[in-house]
């Protein structure tokens, strides 16, 4: 009984370790600045000399006589002033309207959370909370508006001593306005390749799982089953509930998030005020976010679809 569910937990919580971690995705430009003022200066000189100096050269000329010299002399600063008066009327400051400036790259995204910290989980199965492993989350973002994100799941205790089983998986990606963006979900069970890997292709909007090679369309904000965890925190209004884009390494689906309300909750980490969501596909994931700690997962609870119940409770919120 107890490897039976050693290797469901295995199959089942290197998933559900993250599996309620989910905006909209929008990319800030900077519109301050107006490079193109300057190429609209270098542009229409060019073209107003031209037309304008021909012009009053050629009127002169023949009407003044040889004979009367002086009055040949005034003649030419006739014509010189309607030059004048042309250049306001070249579409210099339409040209500068017009021609808007290509939108800068966005700056890089200041996290809401630490710039790196870990959270530390026991693993508990059943209503009597038996203990069954343990998992640890890191996150690190980084200057340049980049992020790395990485989480293990392993039997420990009893349980470690039937079968040992440990499953990690990272994130890598970019911090965007409406919360992360993840580029490569990786993942490896006892140190090897477990071939469920995704890499996301945002141009296109499609994401290819390397466990059967194919390529998905995604929707804008999609998440990875591990950056879900970090994104929750850029929900604008997750007590509304919400709806998420999950690829999970195996396949990609929505998740509807239902917001559960506020609770305390005590755990070893110390008690937290909480809002707690559900998320109900084949199975069901609930999470409770710390709403005062930069509403990080201090709870988290997975009914698979046999009624079996696996439950992560933080021991520790730091830095590593």
């Amino acid at each position: 009984m107890p490897i039976a569910i050693v290797l469901a937990l295995a199959a089942s919580l290197g998933i559900h370790a993250a599996a309620l971690f989910g905006t909209d995705v929008e990319l800030f430009g900077g519109a301050t600045e107006e490079p193109v003022a300057l190429r609209a200066e270098l542009q229409p000189p060019p073209s107003v000399p031209p037309p304008a100096a021909p012009k009053p050269v050629a009127k002169p000329k023949p009407k003044g006589k040889p004979v009367p010299l002086a009055s040949a002399r005034p003649s030419p600063a006739a014509p010189a002033v309607p030059p004048a008066p042309a250049k306001p009327d070249v579409p210099l400051p339409a040209d500068v309207v017009t021609e808007k400036p290509a939108t800068p790259p966005a700056e890089p995204v200041k996290p809401l959370l630490p710039a790196s910290g870990v959270i530390r989980f026991a693993i508990l199965m059943g209503s009597q909370g038996f203990p069954v492993g343990r998992a640890e989350h890191r996150w690190e973002f980084t200057e340049d508006g980049h992020y790395h994100l990485y989480g293990m799941t392993e039997t420990s205790g009893l349980v470690a001593l039937f079968k040992t089983l440990r499953f990690e998986n990272e994130s890598h990606g970019k911090l965007v306005a409406g919360g992360l963006q993840p580029e490569r979900y990786v993942t490896r069970k006892n140190g090897k390749d477990a071939n469920e890997n995704a890499d996301f292709d945002w141009p296109a909007a499609q994401v290819q799982l390397s466990r059967d090679g194919q390529v998905r369309p995604v929707a804008p904000g999609t998440q990875d089953i591990l950056s879900l965890n970090y994104h929750l925190a850029y929900l604008r209004q997750p007590e509304s509930g919400a709806s998420v884009g999950v690829v999970t390494g195996k396949k990609y689906e929505r998740y509807a998030l239902d917001s559960l309300g506020e609770e305390e909750v005590e755990t070893p980490a110390g008690r937290f005020r909480t809002l707690h969501l559900r998320a109900m596909t084949d199975s069901v994931t609930e999470i409770w976010l710390a709403l005062d700690h930069h509403r990080l997962p201090v709870k988290i609870r997975f009914t698979d679809k046999k009624g079996d119940v696996f439950e992560q409770i933080a021991t520790e919120l730091g830095t590593p």
